[in-house]
């Protein structure tokens, strides 16, 4: 297998990953929690900002088309123009920051604490244009209760993606 056809499998795999978690979330209020950050951390931190961020691109693109893979299992474009187009677009910046800090194990979750924070700006930017919300009452809704979460996710993601890297680049072409 050429490293072309590779990468575009390994992208394959990170966007489906995204699309098949994404969708599964838990309504606390109008930004749901969801596993979809874990997943482009995942991506995102093995890898790297390139192929992590074109494996959400693919996602983003999948539901944006109406395949209902984002929270809730929603789709379309008026999901991506609504009040959490914000975050869904945010994993683009999350994915290549990440990606940015993927190839050391001490500074990748560094890189995903600089991608959340620029995935909360975005999002909440989103959220407070479409419900014309102040901004104290944009971060008790968009960042507050996702702070714990995304932290254990942090450190899940940190945990898991050198282990995934690893794997991935044992893998040999085939004959």
């Amino acid at each position: 297998m050429s490293s072309n056809v590779q990468n575009i499998t390994k992208t394959a795999v990170f966007a489906a990953l995204i699309c098949v978690v994404a969708p599964f979330s838990v309504p606390i209020g109008a930004i749901p929690i969801s596993l979809a950050t874990l997943a482009v951390y995942l991506a995102a931190g093995t890898l790297g900002k390139k192929l992590g961020t074109l494996a959400v691109a693919v996602y983003i693109l999948i539901g944006a088309v109406g395949l209902p893979v984002f929270s809730g299992f929603g789709s379309g474009l008026p999901k991506l123009l609504g009040v959490t187009g914000g975050f869904i677009v945010g994993y683009i910046p999350l994915a290549f920051i990440t990606g940015c800090f993927s190839g050391s194990n001490v500074l990748r979750p560094i890189g995903m604490v600089l991608g959340t924070i620029a995935l909360y700006a975005l999002g909440t930017i989103w959220f407070m244009l479409t419900t014309n919300s102040g901004v104290v009452y944009s971060l008790t809704v968009c960042v507050l209760p996702f702070l714990l979460g995304d932290a254990a996710k942090i450190v899940i993601a940190s945990a898991l993606s050198p282990a995934l890297t690893a794997a991935l680049s044992k893998l040999k072409p085939a004959a």
